[in-house]
């Protein structure tokens, strides 16, 4: 572009959907599947023509070195490996000198073989692989269209990453089915997956008097009834939903179990953005105090305000009629944005904590305060829990940042305190249970 709009933003991080909401599996918890109520009479594939305005868009709206190219879904794999091959020679097309370019593919991995991940190899790709534990967890929520668990298909997707050695992620949701079992789920993925790196998603499905009974059946099609559009209204959420209070004790259980074995090995984002806030740094838009900048692209190239987003009211516009970069810095989008900050409740301008959440995501915020004001978090209870219960050993790991230490001299720091508990003494995640058979299960805890 020859100038740069008003309130162009350096950097952005925006999610392409090429097949829509089109996926090969069917969970019940993935509000996504109803989107393709928005477009009932396409087919939910990315042309050619938009896959290479979307990439020289984006790579013009750049002002900063680092680039990602994110696609997510749906499921991205139903596009082929030939559209994402062509999708990184349009990347160098129009690519800078100066720039670097990072692609990531969140996927199901169930049609992952030797093609997809040795392309991935060749070109760096970064894959986020969506698990929810072991597999009686991940086949409560995550299955296939016959209604049949997914966790097997996974895994052979899984073994093809490691073959070829491809760096990938864990995406795992915290949900009704995994609320109770943190540190099961931290373990599995640590031991048996043998990943250093993971993402905790909440799931908070909400839903209105009016469709709470169908919404409780999941979201794709049910034979029969009305298909529902999912929208972020109502304030009533889904048996599926983790409860609010139950997903903060869910971060502490993984927390206890990493801070004192793993810290510097295995990276939980959660933990690194907390940890990033103590130096006054947001890295992601979910508990910076404002947002704006994570916008969704439909696969037609309709831009949405943001992932969690994509409905009618939020919808920017379209890159082919106006420049990406025009639409998030449109007025429309800034004030999206800037709601997040404006919006806030007493509770939360009061709140000891705010400096790390900031009221959390705009998307989960239709519970009441204690105040009896609209607009609180649903998660209040959960992340206040946390960000209390982590205060401690987060301002410790942040004096050893600012000493030039390692923050994982932290893991030296627990074990110390552990040799001086009793084995009978509760643990200190707060599940009510003695040390020795929850967190210090195998530490070897002498009287």
């Amino acid at each position: 572009m020859n100038q740069l709009p008003a309130d162009a933003p350096p950097m952005f991080h925006l999610l392409a959907k090429p097949s829509g909401s089109t996926c090969n599996i069917d969970c019940t918890y993935c509000f996504f599947l109803s989107k393709e109520a928005l477009y009932p009479n396409e087919k939910s594939r990315m042309s050619l023509d938009t896959l290479e305005v979307y990439i020289k868009q984006l790579l013009e709206s750049h002002r900063t070195p680092e680039v990602t190219v994110a696609w997510q879904g749906g499921e991205p794999s139903l596009m082929r490996l030939e559209f994402f091959k062509r999708s990184v020679e349009i990347v160098e097309k129009y690519r800078r000198s100066n720039q670097n370019v990072q692609h990531t593919f969140q996927t199901n991995g169930l049609l992952l073989d030797d093609d997809w991940c040795r392309f991935f190899k060749k070109h760096n790709f970064l894959i986020g692989l969506s698990v929810d534990g072991p597999r009686e967890i991940h086949d409560k929520y995550r299955l296939d269209r016959r209604g049949h668990g997914t966790f097997d298909k996974v895994m052979k997707g899984w073994k093809f990453l490691l073959k070829h050695k491809v760096d990938f992620n864990i995406l795992c949701t915290v949900n009704a089915a995994n609320q109770y079992r943190g540190r099961d789920v931290y373990r599995f993925f640590r031991d048996e997956l043998k990943t250093n790196w993971i993402q905790f998603i909440p799931i908070v499905e909400r839903a209105t008097e009016d469709t709470l009974e169908i919404a409780n059946k999941g979201w794709s099609e049910q034979p029969g009834e009305k298909r529902l559009l999912y929208t972020q209204t109502g304030s009533l959420v889904t048996e599926r939903t983790v409860g609010g209070r139950q997903y903060g004790q869910f971060l502490i259980d993984v927390f206890e179990e990493w801070v004192r074995k793993d810290v510097g090995e295995v990276f939980v984002q959660m933990f690194d953005v907390t940890l990033e806030a103590y130096f006054g740094r947001h890295l992601l838009c979910i508990h910076a105090p404002s947002c704006g900048y994570g916008p969704a692209l439909e696969h037609n190239g309709d831009l949405y305000s943001c992932d969690h987003f994509v409905e009618p009211k939020f919808k920017l516009g379209n890159i082919h009629e106006t420049h990406m970069l025009d639409l998030i810095a449109s007025p429309q989008q800034r004030k999206f944005g800037m709601d997040k900050y404006d919006t806030l409740t007493a509770q939360c301008k009061r709140c000891e904590v705010k400096q790390l959440c900031n009221g959390g995501c705009p998307k989960d915020r239709f519970a009441l305060s204690r105040d009896g004001e609209e607009g609180q978090n649903y998660l209040c209870e959960g992340l206040e829990l946390f960000y209390k219960h982590t205060q401690p050993a987060m301002r410790t790991m942040a004096q050893l940042l600012n000493q030039n230490l390692a923050p994982s001299d932290i893991v030296k720091l627990y074990a110390s305190d552990d040799a001086k508990r009793k084995p009978e003494d509760l643990c200190t995640c707060g599940s009510g249970k003695i040390f020795s058979v929850c967190h210090g299960d195998d530490l070897r805890i002498s009287k």
